[in-house]
């Protein structure tokens, strides 16, 4: 496309030749002619001098640093994303139901289901919505428009799954949560009966679980991204547009607000009330609720495993030192003596 032409359809200030045809994406380091790249970290200054690239996306303030053909946005990384998905748009299959697939619900003209795929009774499916090859659909599920299901993706019965949903290969939605009563030595199951409902433009990654309610519904707003391996157990709501990263547990009954998110591999136990705008750092592990915004981290800094074992130590005698010090400070008080 020209650059003129991108600039048409995504908004933006075009500075210099808009004319430039451009073909592909790139980094600054990498690009080439005809590659179009952004720049929005000071510390690539020097990329941004020695790029090959034949256009560039920059933000205001750094506009005068390049002579190139360039898009000024507030935004240059979230506009390289747009101008990734306009270059590149997805390759779907043919529309169509293949020869092997089980289909046993009436589905528009514009759904494309793949080879061997399952479609239980009662599905209700929206226009142009994309089922890969090996995938499974539940019985009374709900799929709106232009949503994609990858390979091997899971889809229990009953579960809502809202429009320009992404659900990656091998997700698996709406499995029983892990409840269990005791009795004497037993475990007794207690049946599952909540369903997952996920809001529109929901995108679920590749191997993550996200578990039916067990009373009431496991629920997943509108605009979350939750990325590869990510375990959401029952009840669990999710506020609109947050985000989790790889490997994040969320144990059942916890209540996320809006626009959080969780770095890779942080824990999060159950029941608890996450305010809008919390941010949790990776390896977090979150055991209270947290009623106010702002950034959480409890990771304990890497070091020698010597100097772990010695500084873990330490961190053992603070209960006692705590309690050593409260004993001094009340006979202190008792003998007017101020500390």
């Amino acid at each position: 496309m020209r650059l003129d032409a991108i600039v048409a359809q995504l908004g933006g200030e075009l500075r210099g030749d808009g004319s430039v045809e451009i073909v592909q994406v790139a980094s600054l380091i990498s690009a080439g002619p005809g590659h179009i790249s952004f720049f929005s970290n000071p510390k690539l200054k020097a990329q941004l001098k020695d790029t090959r690239a034949s256009a560039v996306v920059l933000a205001a303030r750094s506009a005068d640093d390049t002579d190139l053909p360039r898009i000024v946005h507030p935004n240059p990384y979230a506009y390289y994303a747009r101008v990734v998905a306009l270059l590149n748009p997805a390759k779907h299959p043919a529309v169509g139901v293949d020869a092997s697939a089980a289909v046993s619900s009436p589905l528009p003209d514009s759904v494309t289901v793949g080879a061997c795929a399952v479609v239980g009774q009662r599905v209700s499916c929206g226009e142009n919505v994309v089922i890969y090859p090996g995938c499974v659909i539940g019985d009374d599920v709900s799929i709106g428009d232009d949503s994609v299901i990858y390979p091997n993706a899971v889809v229990y019965q009953g579960c809502v799954i809202g429009k320009r949903a992404v659900i990656q290969a091998g997700a698996v939605i709406g499995s029983d949560g892990f409840g269990f009563a005791k009795e004497g030595e037993c475990w007794i199951k207690i049946p599952q009966i909540g369903r997952v409902i996920i809001g529109d433009d929901v995108e679920i990654g590749a191997n993550t679980s996200v578990d039916r309610g067990a009373l009431d519904d496991t629920v997943i707003g509108n605009g979350v991204k939750l990325d590869n391996q990510i375990q959401i157990a029952h009840n669990v709501h999710i506020g609109d547009h947050s985000a989790m990263a790889g490997c994040v547990g969320v144990a059942g009954s916890t209540r996320f607000g809006k626009r959080c998110t969780v770095g890779g591999a942080g824990m999060v136990s159950g029941h608890l009330e996450i305010a809008d705008d919390v941010h949790i750092s990776a390896g977090t592990l979150v055991g209270k609720s947290l009623k106010q915004a702002g950034v959480y981290t409890s990771v304990f800094p890497l070091d020698t495993h010597e100097d772990w074992l010695h500084n873990a130590a330490q961190i053992r005698r603070l209960s006692k030192l705590a309690e050593r010090v409260s004993e001094l400070e009340k006979a202190l008080k008792e003998k007017n003596i101020t500390p």
